[in-house]
C-alpha cells in the first residue's frame, strides 16, 4: 500500500510525472498509484496542479505583491466572512488567516504596480471589516514553491573583511 503522504510529496516536487514513473520510485503499479490520485482528488486533499512561472521570462508585463490585512470583527462577520469576499477576487492569487501582527496574508497579482495598488485601494481596503492595509511589492524572486531561480545579475561589489 502507497502511502499518501508520500504520493503528496512527489506530486509537490513535480506534478507532471507520469502515474508509471510515480508508480517505479514508490515501488508499486500504476494502477495503484492512479486510483490513491483520484481518491485525493475527491477528497479535496489535492485541489489543483500549477505551473511555476518565471515571468521575467516572458514578454508580458506581471507584478506581484504581498499585502497584509488588519480586520476588525463584529459580532455578525467572521474571519471566514471577510476571507471568501477577499478570495472572489481574481487578483488575489493566495489569502491565508496568520497569527501575529496581522490578520490576513494576501498574494494579490497584476500586470502593473500600478494595477495592484489600484485593485488594493479601490476593492480591498473599502470593505468595512479592513481597518489597514501594507503592501509590499516582490522586486526579485529567488525561490518559489521549492524551485530556485538562480540566473540573477547581481552587479553589486561584493565586500571582503
Amino acid at each position: 500500500m502507497v502511502a499518501k503522504r508520500e504520493l503528496l510529496d512527489l506530486l509537490l516536487s513535480n506534478a507532471r510525472e507520469s502515474t508509471d514513473d510515480l508508480a517505479r520510485q514508490l515501488g508499486t503499479d500504476a494502477d495503484e498509484v492512479a486510483a490513491l490520485v483520484e481518491e485525493l482528488e475527491q477528497e479535496g486533499a489535492i485541489r489543483g496542479y500549477h505551473a511555476i512561472v518565471d515571468w521575467d521570462q516572458v514578454d508580458d508585463e506581471h507584478v506581484q505583491a504581498a499585502v497584509e490585512l488588519n480586520v476588525e470583527l463584529d459580532r455578525e462577520t467572521s474571519y471566514d466572512d471577510i476571507a471568501s469576499r477577499i478570495a472572489g477576487f481574481s487578483q488575489v492569487s493566495s489569502l491565508r488567516l496568520m497569527s501575529g501582527d496581522y490578520d490576513f496574508a494576501a498574494q494579490v497579482e497584476g500586470e502593473s504596480m500600478h494595477d495592484v495598488s489600484r485593485f488594493i485601494a479601490d476593492r480591498i481596503a473599502p470593505i468595512p471589516e479592513v481597518t489597514q492595509t501594507v503592501t509590499h511589492f516582490v522586486m526579485e524572486r529567488y525561490k518559489e514553491r521549492g524551485v530556485e531561480f538562480d540566473d540573477h545579475d547581481d552587479d553589486r561589489l561584493s565586500v571582503s573583511p
